[in-house]
């Protein structure tokens, strides 16, 4: 069975690293980028991730904002997308519903809690 595909778009080398290794521990197959324009090497291959986790502030282009112009290509629009930051819980509902975004996990994460978002998030995608 092919491992699942996950992209991570953050400016943390820290952030990055840990996610990684708590994803690929999980079995996961896992890309990292630290801005939205590097993460299009990955979005638009032939190898699409199955999810992309983005983190809210970004150098350039605003994770956000980078989530809607994704959700307005074909060939983006069904990748499951999670919004990553450590805005309040409030702040993050709110650019979840303005960007069209599946959810969001709020920084600092454990390992067992990304993996389980992952989880959670590609599961509904398969419904």
């Amino acid at each position: 069975m092919e491992k699942q595909r996950i992209l991570i778009v953050d400016d943390s080398e820290l952030v990055l690293a840990m996610a990684r290794d708590a994803l690929e521990e999980a079995g996961y197959e896992v890309f990292a980028a630290t801005n939205g324009i590097e993460a299009n090497s990955y979005i638009f291959s032939k190898n699409k991730p199955d999810l992309i986790i983005l983190d809210v502030m970004l150098p350039m282009l605003d994770g956000n904002k980078k989530a809607k112009l994704l959700r307005e290509k074909e060939f983006s629009r069904q990748i499951p997308i999670i919004l990553i930051s450590s805005k309040s819980e409030e702040e993050l509902v709110r650019l979840t519903a303005e960007a069209g975004v599946d959810g969001f996990i709020r920084k600092p994460f454990t390992n067992a809690g990304i993996v389980a978002s992952v989880r959670e998030f590609l599961a509904k995608a398969q419904r």
